[in-house]
């Protein structure tokens, strides 16, 4: 990651799920653990108009990926604003019914608020529910306390057609998606990684 280069190899597409996004990698940088392969940066969106974060973010397609520590409800950047859609935040919840993190829809509008113009810029926001996990996360060695709410996960891309046919088209690729038992596996393992931390059944 230290050269720049984010961008997939030929031949290579990232297709996460949800359920993947939070578990497999926001939940383990937030608790500082491993990831491999360790492919998502980190971004200050703010610093960043979204036509600008090619070649910055993990690419996958036409649709960006990065983590963001600067969890704020106002998105500003150099040339406009990302605004909260009107849509309640989707809840990220596992086969087994553990709510594992929640998702945010935004929208970027060129200009200031709230006159700004909206583009067909979207951003999907991923959040750990740490509120629902028992107890905070710990590090084994220093029982030092991770603060969930400190990291996101970022997915942008600019949506083709009209808000409510991608809005159908984008929930009907996540309906029906389950975790697979290596992913009920991989929460156990987690779990494993904490002295007295588990999700909630």
């Amino acid at each position: 990651m230290g050269d720049g280069s984010v961008n997939l190899p030929p031949g290579f597409h990232f297709c996460p799920t949800d359920e993947e996004l939070v578990l497999h990698f926001l939940l383990r940088k937030a608790s500082l653990l491993p990831c491999h392969p360790d492919i998502i940066p980190d971004l200050d969106l703010c610093l960043h108009d979204p036509w600008e974060i090619n070649g910055k973010a993990l690419t996958s397609g036409s649709v960006y990926y990065f983590f963001s520590n600067k969890v704020t409800e106002n998105w500003i950047t150099k040339n406009g604003y990302w605004m909260e859609l009107g849509i309640i935040d989707e809840p990220i919840v596992t086969s087994a019914g553990n709510k594992v993190g929640i998702k945010k829809y935004l929208v970027f509008h060129i200009g200031e608020a709230p006159g700004g113009v909206e583009t067909d810029w979207i951003m999907q926001e991923y959040h750990l529910c740490n509120h629902d996990l028992r107890g905070a996360l710990h590090n084994r060695r220093g029982k030092r306390k991770i603060d969930c709410s400190k990291w996101v996960l970022c997915r942008v891309y600019e949506r083709k057609g009209n808000f409510a046919q991608w809005f159908c088209n984008s929930d009907d690729e996540d309906n029906g998606t389950e975790l697979s038992s290596p992913d009920e596996m991989f929460l156990s393992a987690i779990d494993d990684e904490f002295d007295d931390t588990s999700f909630p059944k």
